[in-house]
């Protein structure tokens, strides 16, 4: 806040025309020029969302032709009729996507939120942020779209008052009676998608700075990861959800009381993104494994404590827990499950009552309460439970399989087509192999046991067909990293920029893979192979680390940990996605010299043209999912989905015939080239994982590439398109622009092709290409 004062007089001063300005002192510091767009609004970057829509346009799925908001409806929709408040299917799909992303957004707001807040009680809110040594350009979604530099905890809570205000603003377009066209609906999904990258951000960096996490670490510690890694003879707390606070109380309590690091006398494990803060902190925790393993887990009886904070938690759970006797704990306002909210009482009240089952679970909003609580629970309560963690034998899984009718109605409702009626049916006459090898692809959600008319608890069988396999499954995973550091991106900035590194993958998102989460372990490996810079995050880094390569190691022990030319990246949890965008921005502030302060529009335009990155969400499922990957879009990043992420009813695809809708700037000279397509998509649904692998090393072309940029990344395109469909890829010829271009090893082969294409070389091969008038050096 600023007010003038025009006149202050005292006996000692005398003063006129002063500014007075209220607030963070980092918000008015000149470390940068101000750009144009600081704190941008919905209309703010408007243009900008009309350009990329122009040439990806929506291409929309959809999975329900109804409108059902509001009174008037239902509406159909269809044969371009229009809903009583006048709004059209394709209007009504945006809106519903944008919803999505609103969705997506706030969870991360709120979770930043709840961070924040928390640890300005803890540690006030000048506490600094220091992300170490060799990172000078921290925050960077916050810097290029907030516009300020934060410095400490209270910056950070500034930061998100401009998140939240616009979320607000967006999510009310959605109200009917508001905005009817398509493109503006995507316009502000493209702009949720943004904010949401700060949000994580905030998130992220807070956790790091307060509770010691790796700022950046190339050489991250190891940690264990798989259903076997625990050791249920022990008292076991299983933490699931995005949010580490409790879970970092719990393991401070345990040492506190003398009971020695995590996994002495006692287990702390977590589940889903928690799973990943935990072992930040402290690697002696455990990583059961992503969000599909929840059910699975829990069904074990291996956990005497379960404690739920927010986000990707099955809304069963304490039906669940009830099954195998376990308490639950909630320590999440968002999340109660209907438990009664104890923290008014004593610890010793609150474990009495949930040792003696007088209660199935409890809520408590004070953290180190529930620490507390849970721990001393745990101690007294595992070796009751005991009996509760032995799984039936083979005689006893045949005996609950013989009900089967084999109606089908499993397989009918599995998201994924498993064929679980036949492993059921096989399990009757003591054939337990078949649903042993459902349980790696299962996606643990039980769809099959609600369809079940015999009331057969199929995921039980299946768990309990895979004991062995459970036990045994024990893997490594470096603990995420959090930051890429300035000074490895000084380093490979001008390969990526230049194409002679073929490219940055990322893999993210959830586990509603088609096929297991081994397909997303084999594609990082065969991209890694090939020199690809691979980051990875959320469900899809837990999954890297749980496949063995030949060698026996995993992937994460086989390859190094830095941002570099065949390197895996984990970088953390959820919210630490945006250390992948934030690279991206990174490269065109500390390479290229780009102004990165309130600069959204170029420094967008950049990571367009010019950053070969691509990033793959093989089992998309939640809202915040849609949300990260659209702010991906809106920065320039392609992004391919697994089959199932059709079902977030819209893609962003080019049409590479369209000659107008990939032509661009010459910055040099003004004039208007087409450049091919490339990026050819921004969203992408791949069949399978051979598509997914071919479709990102396109996706990783630019329109900046050098000849030897151009031709190394055609190099791994045409290698395999040719290694998973027997032949050169029929678009070949738009992506080669002169001769030197073309691969060397496969040159003779693809100059036959070029004749019979009547393939002529560009006139203008190599430019400085922009979509922004503005960037334009010579004005003609």
């Amino acid at each position: 806040m600023k007010f003038l004062v025009k006149s202050i007089k005292t006996a000692g001063v005398s003063l006129e025309d002063v500014e007075i300005a209220v607030g963070r002192l980092a918000i008015e510091e000149e470390w940068e020029p101000m750009g144009p767009t600081p704190m941008p609004k919905i209309e703010t970057l408007r243009s900008w969302d009309m350009k990329l829509l122009k040439r990806y346009r929506p291409f929309y799925m959809p999975i329900c032709d109804l409108c059902c908001l509001c009174t008037y409806g239902k509406c159909d929709l269809t044969g371009g009729k229009r809903g009583s408040c006048g709004l059209t299917i394709d209007a009504q799909q945006a809106r519903i996507v944008m919803v999505a992303c609103a969705i997506g957004a706030a969870t991360h707001a709120s979770h930043a939120r709840e961070l924040v807040e928390l640890l300005i009680e803890r540690y006030g809110e000048d506490w600094p942020i220091d992300m170490g040594g060799e990172i000078h350009v921290e925050m960077p979604n916050t810097r290029l779209v907030v516009g300020i530099k934060p410095k400490t905890l209270g910056d950070l809570a500034f930061a998100l008052n401009y998140v939240e205000e616009q979320i607000v603003q967006t999510l009310a377009a959605s109200h009917t009676g508001q905005e009817s066209d398509y493109l503006d609906f995507e316009s502000k999904a493209l702009h949720l998608g943004m904010l949401d990258h700060v949000a994580m951000e905030i998130a992220d960096v807070a956790q790091v700075i307060t509770f010691g996490f790796p700022k950046g670490d190339p050489d991250a510690p190891l940690a264990e990861i798989g259903l076997g890694c625990v050791d249920v003879t022990k008292p076991l707390i299983l933490c699931i959800g995005h949010n580490v606070t409790n879970s970092i109380d719990i393991i401070d309590f345990i040492e506190k009381s003398g009971l020695g690091a995590p996994g002495e006398m006692i287990e702390v494990a977590g589940l889903c993104c928690t799973a990943h803060d935990i072992v930040r902190y402290n690697k002696a925790a455990k990583v059961v494994g992503p969000i599909s393993y929840q059910l699975k887990f829990v069904r074990s009886g291996a956990a005497d404590v379960i404690v739920t904070d927010e986000q990707c938690i099955h809304t069963s759970i304490l039906h669940e827990a009830q099954k195998v006797k376990a308490p639950v704990i909630s320590v999440s306002n968002k999340a109660l499950r209907g438990l009664e909210e104890v923290s008014d009482k004593p610890v010793d009240e609150i474990v009495d009552m949930l040792v003696t089952g007088k209660v199935p679970g409890v809520a408590i909003l004070d953290l180190e309460k529930a620490a507390a609580v849970a721990v001393l629970t745990a101690l007294r309560i595992a070796p009751i439970r005991k009996k509760f963690k032995v799984v039936p034998d083979k005689e006893e899984l045949a005996k609950v399989a013989s009900k089967c009718v084999k109606c089908g109605s499993c397989r009918r409702n599995c998201p994924i087509d498993l064929p679980i009626d036949e492993a059921v049916s096989a399990a009757k006459n003591g054939d337990l192999s078949k649903l042993a090898e459902i349980h790696d692809l299962c996606l643990g959600c039980a769809r099959c046991e609600s369809a079940c008319p015999r009331g057969i608890p199929i995921l039980s069988l299946i768990t309990g067909a895979a004991d062995y396999k459970i036990k045994t499954s024990k893997f490594k995973m470096r603990v995420g990293r959090g930051p890429i550091l300035d000074t490895e991106i000084r380093e490979v900035g001008s390969p990526i920029v230049l194409g002679e590194i073929p490219g940055v993958i990322a893999f993210v998102g959830c586990a509603n893979y088609p096929a297991g989460g081994r397909e997303v372990a084999i594609m990082a490996e065969e991209l890694l192979k090939r020199r690809y810079i691979v980051v990875a995050s959320g469900c899809a880094a837990m999954s890297i680390a749980e496949y063995r390569t030949e060698e026996g190691t995993t992937l994460y022990e086989e390859y190094s940990g830095a941002f570099e030319a065949g390197g895996l990246v984990n970088v953390g949890s959820c919210v630490a996605n945006a250390h992948i965008s934030g690279a991206c921005i990174k490269i065109a502030n500390i390479f290229a010299r780009r102004r990165l302060r309130a600069n959204y529009e170029e420094i967008a335009d950049y990571v367009l043209n010019r950053v070969g990155a691509c990033g793959i969400a093989w089992g998309a499922m939640s809202q915040k999912a849609a949300s990260i990957a659209t702010g991906f879009n809106r920065l320039g990043v392609p992004v391919i989905v697994g089959p199932q992420g059709a079902k977030y009813r819209r893609l962003y695809l080019g049409r590479k015939e369209d000659i107008e809708s990939f032509t661009v700037y010459d910055a040099r000279t003004g004039d208007k080239v087409w450049v091919g397509p490339a990026p050819e998509h921004l969203i992408y649904a791949a069949e399978n994982k051979e598509e997914a692998m071919v479709m990102a090393a396109k996706l990783c072309l630019r329109p900046n590439d050098t000849t030897k940029g151009r031709m190394i990344k055609l190099t791994h395109y045409v290698e395999l398109y040719k290694k998973f469909y027997g032949t050169l890829p029929p678009d070949l010829h738009l992506f080669i622009r002169t001769e030197a271009d073309i691969p060397i090893t496969h040159k003779f082969e693809i100059l036959e092709y070029l004749k019979k294409v009547d393939w002529k070389p560009w006139e203008r091969p190599v430019v400085d290409p922009t979509l922004l008038e503005r960037l334009i050096r010579v004005k003609k």
